[in-house]
């Protein structure tokens, strides 16, 4: 095993058969900034800095519960790259697994070190950790435009299964649910539905207005960090102008209604006024004749 002391790039000149001195690393640069990075569960190890023709990187990797049983990816074994693609060998994704990566002699040279500085990668569990992209959906508004449906397509992963690329609801299941963010096209106000199902309906919206929407996965049972993918681009539905038209017509009516009831109502006061006048003036017309 190597050792996980930072080591400094030290290098010395060792004389070969053929005459010709070539360079002999006593020790190595030790990895650091040792990063995971997953989307859609396909999982790349990656690290600083990148080796010269001086040295290489092998990776190890291990469940965090059995850390005897080492394992390692053949394109991963004296590499050039500061990078390891893990995806397909993380097969039980619901355990945690840490990796190492050992600073070693390039590929072809020797070195007479026994043990190689390494680095430690922090512990990552494929299931709970890998983040998860965006997914797509078509909008479709209902002829007589009362409901609004979201078909969402759930984004693909990079494992298979006898020979079928497994999307993320072949992962999460019932676990996967995605969350609906939506307003009106022209305003800033925004609402939020949770759906446990790939088709989505809206029914609560202002019929004939146009309506943008945008969606993401959303996996509760993961910490708080991690429970939302990224979130799609916006779609927005058309407005239907002939409801609005409509709409505004029959507004327009309905004031025009009221105006007229009004004015009705006045004309009907003013003449009951005017009739009280007229009753009024008779009376007292009839006593001043009584009294004289």
């Amino acid at each position: 095993k190597g050792s996980n002391l930072q080591s400094s790039h030290t290098c010395v000149l060792e004389s070969r058969s053929n005459g010709t001195f070539q360079p002999f690393a006593a020790s190595y640069p030790r990895a650091y900034n040792v990063t995971w990075k997953s989307t859609n569960f396909k999982t790349v190890l990656t690290w600083d800095p990148k080796p010269s023709h001086l040295y290489s990187y092998t990776v190890e990797f291990f469940r965090k519960v059995d850390q005897d049983q080492r394992r390692i990816n053949p394109h991963c074994i004296r590499s050039s790259f500061p990078q390891c693609d893990l995806s397909n060998s993380l097969t039980e994704l619901r355990s945690s697994y840490m990796a190492e990566i050992l600073s070693e002699p390039p590929l072809g040279e020797t070195s007479e070190l026994t043990e190689f500085p390494y680095s430690r990668s922090p512990r990552f569990c494929p299931y709970n950790d890998t983040d998860i992209g965006k997914p797509d959906f078509k909008l479709e508004v209902s002829a007589d435009k009362k409901k609004t449906s979201l078909f969402v397509t759930d984004p693909l992963t990079a494992l298979f299964k006898d020979g079928r690329q497994l999307n993320i609801r072949d992962i999460f299941s019932d676990q996967l649910m995605y969350k609906v963010t939506y307003r009106k096209n022209k305003s800033t106000g925004k609402k939020e539905h949770i759906s446990k199902t790939n088709v989505i309906e809206l029914t609560n919206l202002d019929q004939g207005e146009s309506y943008c929407f945008s969606i993401q996965a959303y996996i509760p049972s993961r910490t708080i960090t991690k429970q939302l993918g990224e979130e799609s681009q916006f779609q927005c539905s058309e407005e239907n102008s002939s409801i609005l038209k409509g709409k505004a017509e029959s507004e327009s009516e309905s004031d025009l209604f009221i105006a007229i009831v009004h004015v009705v109502h006045s004309i009907t006061q003013a003449r009951n006024l005017s009739r009280c006048d007229a009753a009024t003036f008779n009376i007292e017309k009839t006593i001043n004749t009584r009294i004289r």
